[in-house]
């Protein structure tokens, strides 16, 4: 599986998240702070939902 950073996350190191689009219809994403943890799968409808909200504004910031 071919894992890419997210092109929001930290460049220092810090909140990064990586994605990887494996299959048609599914979407992993995973803390690239911990490559061998879990990760959080999303059909590819649901993830396309959730980045619309996110370029929306839909979701609040952290502080």
């Amino acid at each position: 599986m071919n894992w890419r950073k997210s092109s929001y996350s930290n460049p220092s190191g810090g909140d990064c998240i990586e994605v990887a689009d494996y299959m048609p219809s599914a979407v992993a994403v995973r803390d690239s702070k911990d490559p061998h943890g879990p990760a959080l799968t999303f059909t590819a409808a649901g993830w396309r939902a959730f980045v619309a909200g996110i370029r929306a504004g839909d979701f609040p910031t952290a502080p």
